[in-house]
């Protein structure tokens, strides 16, 4: 399943990359998010992994983020693995005049096990849905006057 979803975010493209390229600042716009555990490689650096834990309603999913490309501020590339998924995410960011950041993100997942193939077939908007509330939420962080 592949889809892409885009927002526009009211701040500078060199805001926007400061407050996303940030392990601290990911709890204040991924609600949902428990912790984050370097596992291997150099912090934020191409093939450094995290292990990212999160509690969504009454169940929590634990993923692994590979970074496979960081070209900031212009892309950042990665794979998210939890049980029985396997996301590709390619996002770039894009200069919109001088006080805007345009965030494309292209989302490639592939399932395994029978129960994640059904999720996927079943719910392909849940996905998507999903993307743009990450999206969304970092949106109100970086816009909001600290």
């Amino acid at each position: 399943m592949k889809y892409l979803t885009e927002i526009t975010v009211e701040v500078p493209l060199s805001e926007f990359i400061k407050k996303f390229d940030s392990t601290e600042n990911m709890k204040l716009w991924q609600k949902d998010l428990m912790s984050v555990q370097h596992l291997s490689g150099i912090p934020g650096k191409e093939g450094a992994q995290m292990e990212l834990k999160y509690k969504m309603g009454k169940r929590e999913v634990v993923m692994i983020e590979t970074i496979i490309k960081r070209n900031l501020p212009h892309e950042f590339h990665g794979t998210y693995d939890a049980k029985g998924v396997h996301n590709i995410q390619k996002n770039y960011f894009k200069p919109v005049g001088d006080h805007s950041t345009k965030w494309i993100s292209e989302s490639e997942f592939h399932f395994n096990g029978f129960f994640m193939k059904m999720m996927a077939f079943l719910m392909p908007g849940a996905f998507k849905k999903q993307t743009l509330k990450f999206m969304k939420d970092f949106k109100a962080f970086a816009e909001a006057k600290s």
